[in-house]
């Protein structure tokens, strides 16, 4: 599966007023691997996912998917292999219903109707949110569009799942309940969020950003029990580590 590998060799990125989001980026990301992109405010977590997935394209140097570079002429490509989950759901759903919505990406690549109806009920199944099928978007919760936008992606069926705060405004069962999809999702999958909790249990990677430079990047566990690290980058650790016997007994040999 070496095509699905994402390749990214000292990427800088500007926006056009100037302000400098990204800076000599390299990463190296394999199929399977689940990554979580960490980071304070203003880090160049959103940046670095559009990068990933052509919704804008680098200034300086490229990103790879496989052999394949991003660029305009490969985005057809590029959006039949990587599936974003953009951070704020209303841009991601415009149909008259959520199951139009859910389909609209499965019909777009010209998939037969019995396909596409398999598809988007089992999108829907995963996050459990079927009983919203037939309901108009604009009438949906904070979180009920969020999973409906989550489940635009799946129905697609990506190698390379890529999600920019899938966890905000969702209720804990529903939070739950998406950390086990992502649990079960057996390819790439690449998550930018504040949640670290999230990012330990889905995500057996970590890469820390500070504004717009890879400060770290390893195993979560390690990353994410470095009270001194994450402190000095804006972020602290995981609640789930506050009361771990396995830290504390870290820090009392330290």
């Amino acid at each position: 599966m070496s095509h699905h590998v994402i390749e990214l060799n000292n990427l800088s990125y500007a926006y056009p007023d100037g302000s400098r989001a990204l800076e000599n980026i390299s990463l190296k990301i394999t199929h399977g691997e689940s990554v979580g992109i960490v980071g304070a405010n203003g880090a160049g977590k959103s940046t670095l996912l559009m990068l990933l997935s052509g919704v804008i394209l680098p200034e300086k140097n490229e990103v790879r998917i496989g052999e394949m570079p991003i660029t305009k002429k490969t985005l057809q490509h590029i959006r039949k292999t990587v599936g974003l989950v953009f951070q704020n759901p209303d841009d991601q759903l415009f149909m008259t219903s959520v199951y139009n919505d859910v389909a609209f990406g499965p019909r777009n690549h010209g998939l037969d109707e019995s396909e596409v109806e398999k598809r988007v009920l089992k999108a829907l199944d995963k996050l459990k949110i079927s009983h919203l099928k037939d309901r108009a978007p604009y009438k949906l919760s904070a979180g009920e569009k969020r999973s409906a936008a989550i489940a635009t992606v799946l129905s697609m069926d990506p190698d390379i799942l890529v999600l920019d705060e899938p966890a905000t405004m969702l209720d804990p069962k529903t939070r739950r309940c998406l950390i086990q999809t992502l649990s079960n999702f057996i390819h790439t999958k690449i998550i930018a969020t504040h949640d670290l909790d999230m990012v330990l249990e889905a995500c057996s990677r970590v890469v820390l950003l500070n504004k717009g430079r890879l400060i770290a990047d390893g195993p979560s566990e390690e990353i994410l029990s470095d009270e001194v690290l994450l402190d000095q980058n804006g972020l602290e650790p995981p609640l789930s580590f506050l009361n771990c016997k396995v830290c504390a007994h870290k820090k009392a040999n330290r």
